[in-house]
């Protein structure tokens, strides 16, 4: 009878994160499937799991693959393991679970930490649909054609990225969707410096013009705003602006929450609001 593949999640930061199901199911396996040995023998040994470990990542997926499934049909069970996060999500794990799915292993998700949905949790922006892009390719043209294609999208959006190219992707971000685009900036999630920044894609890309980004960022990107020329009229957006106002919201934050939801220019709301004094 063919043995268990588990996808197990692991902390992204704090290893308080890390579950007692995880922990009890690592032990239980007859071996660990890790993307860097050296990460994973850290949690092991915090946690004082004595587990044998193989390597299994994007540059051996397809022959280390092969020798996990063999092991698995032989009866064997197995962990997978990255080196911080879900399995199989934006990773060569989905290869595996593919493999295992069609020589009839079973596969169980022990869920955990999941970078992608804490940001988009704390972001502030809509929460309902989201789309995940993942990494955005270092190809400039192979990234702007990516871009190109979600020009449209009205889903929030979530990217992962590394500090060495956030200039470049906000740029990127802010040339394709526009500076007002909101944005929420999340820094090392679960760290000890971890931070969310709410903003634009302009006040964005202007910040890290002067200042060096730093650590892992998930960047949440609210998507395009449906059209509704003939629903909302600027007389109603303004309106709607006046009414925040005497709630005590400030103009500007006003403007760009109507502006969200009713598809008009932020510029224009807030030029309206000021003519009527306010």
């Amino acid at each position: 009878m063919a043995g268990t593949l588990y996808l197990v999640a692991t902390p992204i930061g704090n290893l308080g994160d890390f579950s007692p199901r995880a922990a009890e199911t690592l032990e239980s396996v007859d071996f660990i499937a890790a993307e860097d040995t050296r990460v994973s023998v850290k949690l092991l040994n915090h946690f004082q799991i004595k587990k044998p470990l193989v390597s299994y990542h994007e540059h051996n997926h397809v022959t280390a693959g092969r020798a996990i499934l063999g092991r698995l049909l032989a009866g064997e069970s197995c962990a997978l393991v990255t080196d911080a996060g879900t399995p199989a999500i934006s990773d060569p794990g989905e290869d595996l679970v593919r493999l295992c799915g069609e020589n009839g292993v079973s596969v169980i998700a022990v869920p955990g930490c999941c970078a992608a949905v804490n940001a988009l949790a704390v972001s502030g922006l809509p929460t309902g649909r989201f789309t995940f892009e993942g990494f955005l390719t270092v190809n400039k043209k192979s990234r702007r054609e990516h871009l190109e294609s979600l020009r449209d999208e009205e889903r929030t959006m979530i990217f992962h990225e590394a500090p060495h190219k956030l200039r470049t992707t906000l740029q990127d971000l802010c040339a394709v969707f526009g500076p007002e685009r909101r944005i929420a900036l999340c820094r090392e999630l679960t760290k000890l410096h971890e931070e969310t920044w709410r903003t634009t894609l302009g006040e964005a890309a202007a910040r890290y013009e002067e200042n060096t980004p730093k650590g892992e960022y998930v960047l949440v990107v609210a998507g395009k705003a449906p059209s509704r020329e003939a629903a909302v009229t600027l007389a109603e957006g303004t309106a709607q602006v006046l009414a925040l106002l005497d709630q005590g919201a400030k103009l500007k934050e006003a403007a760009r929450e109507v502006a969200e939801h009713t598809g008009l220019s932020k510029n224009e709301l807030y030029a309206a609001a000021l003519e009527q004094g306010r």
